[in-house]
């Protein structure tokens, strides 16, 4: 991943909003003037690491990054966090707005947010953006889970920590909490499988790293599931592509949600 330093400074200037959305104060940013795309962060992250593709956004769209509970500046709740109780959280924050459908683009955590938000509440997603992030277990990369069940609150990379520390209403010593939620649902299944996928309504771009925690056969295989999808691999990243490259990230995203696509010269019909 990319290391991203949050200073004392940055965490007081940032410009943001509050609302309740089930008795949870929850935290947004909101910039830019179109229709209106819903970025849904990573696992212990907050809306900084959405800052290059904010940027380059809201210059066609309406963009909007709320913080999930227990991640940012949005408390924990009591109880367990799940990808359902988070996809939950998230319907009701566009529903606290009145956004009647939008965009949602998510990484690694947000892409499977995003994912249950469009097959529980399809008419809620315009089109849908999943970010280097597998469906299920058995599609990721032989590395992933000697390498999550060695990870502690205790190593993770230091920036996650900088964040935690900056930003939570609930204080720096509370992470270990919000740690032990998270990898306790990054070990398990997700509760979604690879035929679920064809009840997704949204048309759907598929974006990871050559180098992300999918194995590559996953990828083409989370593709071909989905009923109308497209497909970019950026090369020389990993599941860190939004910071790595976020040049070619964004104008894969940007042309992906144009109401015009480029017309196909040699299209087979066998995806």
């Amino acid at each position: 991943m990319a290391t991203t330093v949050i200073t004392n400074e940055e965490a007081a200037t940032r410009s943001g909003n509050y609302i309740d959305v089930d008795g949870v104060r929850t935290y947004y940013e909101v910039t830019g003037t179109g229709e209106p795309v819903i970025l849904l962060h990573g696992g212990l992250c907050a809306a900084e690491t959405f800052d290059a593709q904010t940027t380059a956004l809201a210059e066609h769209y309406r963009v909007y990054v709320p913080e999930r509970y227990g991640h940012g500046r949005t408390p924990d709740i009591n109880g367990a966090i799940t990808y359902e109780n988070m996809a939950q959280h998230t319907i009701a924050f566009m529903e606290a707005l009145g956004i009647e459908s939008a965009h949602l683009a998510g990484w690694s955590d947000g892409a499977l947010v995003g994912l249950l938000v469009a097959l529980r509440r399809p008419k809620l997603v315009r089109k849908l953006v999943l970010i280097d992030q597998f469906v299920s277990l058995d599609a990721a990369r032989p590395g992933y889970l000697p390498f999550m069940t060695s990870m502690s609150a205790d190593n993770v990379p230091a920036f996650v920590v900088e964040i935690y520390r900056a930003f939570s209403p609930d204080g720096p010593d509370h992470f270990h909490v919000v740690f032990d939620k998270l990898h306790k649902i990054w070990l398990d299944e997700t509760g979604i499988d690879l035929t679920d996928l064809q009840h997704v309504a949204a048309p759907t771009l598929v974006l990871v790293g050559d180098d992300g925690c999918m194995r590559m056969e996953q990828v083409a295989a989370m593709h071909r599931a989905l009923p109308d999808s497209q497909l970019a691999v950026v090369p020389g990243t990993s599941h860190g592509l939004l910071m790595e490259k976020p040049h070619v990230v964004n104008q894969l995203i940007v042309d992906f949600l144009a109401d015009e696509q480029v017309p196909k010269m040699f299209a087979l019909d066998d995806h």
